[in-house]
């Protein structure tokens, strides 16, 4: 008998190990009824869950678990930072998209730069005004159910109180240490005996702690018109930095429709201009055209297809999409249009890869809309040469952070929010102790560029958190950070629960390809021309893309992006979430 049952335990552990290599997963899915928080940090997570299980909605556990991102994700938001928020409201069955993006400042002009050289990497002129504060209040204040005070008081606890600096935070910490040790105001908080902080150091941030104690009382108002605003004001202004009173007291986040598509009975919705976030969605619809499951789960004609269809995004992207107050003419309907995506579709050869940046399409002969169906006003662009220079992706995780909420009624909220490069500007405001982001190197300083930078004008922001509705029931909410890898990351893994039927986990440790053969969005925006290719991958599969033209770049990582998402059961409305093995990144759920 002990031998039989001995003999049943190893062909159950040889199963486990032998599984095929999609159905295993690292971390398993976690499955709830009563709410879920999925973010890139346990003490970011667990702020949400908190507000959650004291009757908050998704809204308000949201924007709790980004108020602590900015302190324990310092490198990738805060309060000097940008973010879109996605809201699927279960009682109307609305989905909401909250801009809260910030500007040039007024004094950001194409002639100051290029007398300076370009746009700098860190430091005072790579700060544009930020929206994040805006966004958040906003969010709040309309769609949720608990007071500012509320949802703030766990990040105003912890920046009194202080957090341990994690493994990871470390690592960012000392990554960038020759960037953050130029500012007194950043090393005074984040370095001690003259390095930066190491693992298991106590931050204590009380200048922070006394900004969020001032915005969670009385709005946003006092962070871009009152005595915040005067501040950092007058810290940008003594450091060569461009921002004024007049830039700050402009902010004002707003609501407008999001965009979306059908992919086969799932519509997805992601964030208009000026947001990327068409490029996931012109993806999927020139990919409906294609057998996915039948060409096989990252087998080389599946992933070339994907590759492709993600690179005629792309230009379509350069060529067309900048902040719709000074581009008013965007195309939007015809790039998301069936129609349109047939005739890109037609641009892709099964075996034969588009060498460097394509061409980009005429969607306007694809819409019957007279708003659209001028153009776009801007010349296109010429393409930078084609250049090999390094990727590394690495750098690409600690440059955003992603965070996703489900609440108990089936509220999502999905939200990118973002300082740019890892640590912004590596300027923290002296007195406000929050970082200042670098989002005017995404601008280009070419005028006749699409994106190129005018005084008052919202960059294009990479960020673009998604989600998807199926039946007219909620589905799916999900996100990564990663600069212009976000879409590509996002594609893959839905396609992996849409056409693969994996689970949330399995599907967002699944590894992925990442193109960069389209102009990169930092400043000098090269186009680098590779294909970040999982050297995990099937030496067969490398060799098929490698036949196909694709100039790959092989990392031993799973691809690129930290991918969190939370799926709700059609048939019994449980909560699975999952978040990638990378950082911190953690769920919470009850």
């Amino acid at each position: 008998m002990v031998k039989r049952a001995c003999i049943v335990v190893m062909i159950v552990l040889l199963s486990v190990v032998y599984l095929p290599a999609q159905t295993r997963s690292w971390r398993p899915t976690i499955v709830a009824q009563h709410g879920m928080v999925a973010a890139g940090h346990p003490l970011a997570a667990e702020a949400g869950m908190r507000i959650l299980k004291a009757g908050g909605n998704a809204i308000d556990a949201a924007m709790a678990t980004w108020a602590v991102q900015g302190q324990v994700e310092p490198g990738m938001t805060g309060l000097g930072a940008d973010m879109f928020i996605l809201y699927y409201n279960a009682k109307t069955h609305e989905v909401k998209f909250i801009n809260g993006t910030g500007f040039a400042p007024q004094a950001a002009t194409i002639d100051l730069y290029k007398g300076k050289g370009g746009i700098p990497d860190d430091g005072p002129l790579t700060i544009a005004v930020p929206g994040a504060v805006s966004g958040a209040a906003f969010a709040v204040q309309k769609y949720g159910t608990r007071p500012l005070a509320d949802v703030f008081a766990p990040a105003i606890e912890i920046a009194e109180q202080g957090f341990p600096i994690s493994e990871s935070l470390a690592d960012g910490l000392k990554g960038s240490r020759d960037k953050l040790a130029k500012f007194p105001s950043t090393t005074k908080i984040w370095f001690k005996d003259g390095k930066p902080l190491e693992m298991g150091d106590i931050l204590v941030n009380k200048d922070l702690a006394r900004t969020l104690r001032v915005i969670a009382t009385q709005g946003a108002d006092p962070f871009y018109r009152g005595d915040i605003a005067k501040n950092t004001a007058a810290f940008m202004k003594a450091n060569g930095g461009l921002i004024t009173e007049a830039d700050l007291a402009s902010v004002q986040a707003f609501e407008e429709p999001p965009i979306r598509v059908n992919y086969r009975g799932v519509d997805v919705y992601e964030c208009p201009p000026n947001s990327q976030g068409f490029v996931m969605l012109e993806a999927l619809n020139i990919l409906e055209g294609f057998d996915l499951k039948g060409m096989g789960h990252n087998s080389a004609p599946y992933l070339h297809a994907v590759t492709e269809a993600l690179k005629l995004s792309f230009a379509d992207r350069n060529k067309y999409v900048a902040d719709p107050k000074f581009t008013p003419n965007i195309p939007m309907k015809g790039l998301l249009s069936k129609e349109y995506a047939a005739a890109r579709r037609a641009k892709i050869a099964p075996n034969h890869a588009i060498v460097g940046e394509p061409a980009p399409g005429d969607p306007t002969r694809f819409t019957t809309s007279t708003a659209v169906a001028r153009g776009n006003r801007y010349a296109s662009p010429q393409p930078s040469p084609t250049t090999v220079a390094s990727f590394d992706p690495d750098k690409i995780l600690n440059l955003t952070t992603y965070l996703a909420v489900v609440d108990k009624d089936h509220n999502m909220v999905s939200v990118t929010s973002s300082l740019l490069s890892g640590f912004g500007s590596g300027m923290v405001v002296e007195k406000g102790g929050f970082f200042m982001n670098d989002r005017m190197k995404y601008f280009y300083l070419d005028p006749l560029d699409v994106n190129s930078l005018q005084p008052g004008k919202r960059v294009r922001q990479t960020i673009n958190p998604a989600l998807a509705l199926k039946d007219g029931k909620p589905f799916l909410v999900f996100g990564t950070p990663g600069a212009d890898t976000q879409p590509q990351t996002q594609l893959q893994f839905f396609l992996n629960v849409v056409e693969f039927g994996m689970n949330v986990q399995q599907a967002l440790e699944q590894p992925s390809v990442i193109s960069n053969s389209f102009r990169d969005s930092y400043y000098p925006h090269n186009v680098l021309g590779k294909l970040l290719t999982p050297a995990m991958l099937a030496k067969d599969v490398r060799d098929g893309l490698a036949a196909k033209g694709h100039q790959l770049d092989l990392r031993d990582v799973r691809g690129v992006g930290s991918v969190k998402g939370i799926m709700i059961h059609p048939r019994t409305g449980a909560l699975m979430g999952g978040v990638s093995p990378t950082g911190d990144s953690y769920v919470m759920a009850w």
